[in-house]
């Protein structure tokens, strides 16, 4: 019951401290438009926006590794691993410089979606390939000019804790704009906000989250490897941060297992 109610307490203050966080980005945005052409102030703020549901939730203990790995003056592709919903303010939380690749819908949602526009996020719509299209250019600009995009190569949410198989887009991002990827694997957000039942967590959850240390995509010689190369350090983490959990779940292949690329569109 205690749990119950201290869920239904952070949904609602979730809920109603938006319109304040976006009464603030919004002159923000507009006082740093002329100066800050890649939006990192107002990205910044975001941070603390999306963090703060995570460092102020009495139910969650976040557990951060590696985060010096990430040189904050160079571009990357941030490839994230995908549990939940709650893996977006955890990833808000490491105060990382990005642009974030989402689903076009979440751009409409109130506030936060009015918020992830003014950033210049980067929209996608799942299995359109003019879409896929448009998001690996706007991507590859971004990677240009020396900012880092974040990415989740499931292309969704996991159900079960496990890696989902990869698809290619972010490994051809890295290859074709020759930035290191930066593996990051979250465990433990799909009990602190599990799929089916926003209100089923039970007791305080312990959300583990590694940034690994970039991959370099001169190393491999086409995006295959790169892929299947990238995908096997996430897997071994995330074995890892299972068992400090307690939760040994994933199966993990040899070292020198080859993984074979997803099919389907180049999604991010």
């Amino acid at each position: 019951m205690r749990t119950a109610i201290h869920t239904v307490l952070f949904w609602a203050y979730f809920a109603l401290c938006m319109p304040l966080f976006f009464a603030v980005a919004l002159p923000l945005w507009l006082v740093t438009l002329p100066f800050d052409k890649n939006g990192r102030i107002l990205h910044a703020f975001t941070c603390f926006w999306g963090g703060q549901y995570v460092f102020l939730n009495p139910m969650w203990r976040l557990h951060v590794e590696g985060r010096e790995n990430v040189d904050r003056k160079k571009a990357y592709v941030l490839c994230s691993s995908h549990q939940s919903a709650g893996d977006i303010p955890v990833l808000f939380g490491l105060f990382l410089p990005f642009k974030f690749v989402s689903k076009s819908s979440n751009f409409k949602a109130p506030f936060l979606g009015w918020n992830m526009a003014l950033n210049r996020y980067v929209p996608l719509v799942r299995g359109d390939r003019e879409s896929v299209t448009k998001m690996m250019t706007t991507c590859r600009s971004w990677l240009d000019r020396g900012v880092s995009v974040l990415m989740f190569p499931e292309g969704t949410r996991s159900k079960t804790g496990e890696l989902l198989p990869f698809k290619p887009g972010a490994f051809t991002l890295a290859k074709e704009a020759n930035v290191p990827v930066v593996p990051i694997v979250i465990s433990g957000t799909i009990e602190a906000v599990p799929p089916d039942a926003i209100l089923r967590q039970t007791g305080i959850v312990h959300v583990y989250v590694r940034v690994g240390e970039p991959v370099d995509p001169n190393l491999y010689p086409d995006t295959a490897s790169l892929q299947a190369s990238v995908r096997a350090v996430m897997e071994r983490t995330l074995a890892e941060l299972q068992t400090k959990r307690g939760r040994v779940t994933v199966s993990v292949p040899p070292l020198d297992a080859e993984a074979e690329p997803s099919p389907g569109p180049a999604l991010g």
